[in-house]
């Protein structure tokens, strides 16, 4: 039974608390610098999946607007029913945003797109240098 994508989100770092629960830091709607290009030290993918059952492997793929693919990451995972669910961390380090502009994340599960969404790059003004 193919699961459901039950929540994907871009954020910062993602922190793994003692009791088990998952603290998403610095949610991520629009990636900001004032030069390009950009390397970000690390970029996380949070997604959660339930209701289904087997063994699925994640995709994570991140694309420039040439649909080029500037990171991938791929994760097994298995569910052990409908009242089953699973939360994983893609974690991409060292990623490069050559220009401003749009970029797609896409999750895919055995290969099949389940769900694309953009995160736009813009360029800021620097912050005035301090007299």
């Amino acid at each position: 039974m193919t699961p459901d994508l039950q929540a994907a989100l871009v954020c910062e770092d993602i922190r793994i608390e003692a009791s088990g629960a998952n603290t998403l830091v610095g949610v991520i709607n629009v990636i900001a610098a004032p030069n390009y290009p950009l390397r970000v030290i690390k970029l996380c993918v949070y997604t959660r999946w339930n209701n289904g059952q087997g063994s699925f492997k994640q995709g994570i793929r991140i694309l420039n607007e040439a649909e080029q693919e500037i990171g991938r990451t791929e994760t097994p995972f298995v569910l052990r029913g409908q009242d089953s669910h699973t939360t994983n961390i893609a974690v991409f380090g060292g990623l490069e945003f050559r220009q401003p502009g749009d970029y797609a994340v896409e999750i895919l599960l055995d290969d099949d797109l389940k769900l694309r969404f953009i995160v736009r790059a813009i360029q800021v003004p620097s912050a005035p240098s301090a007299p």
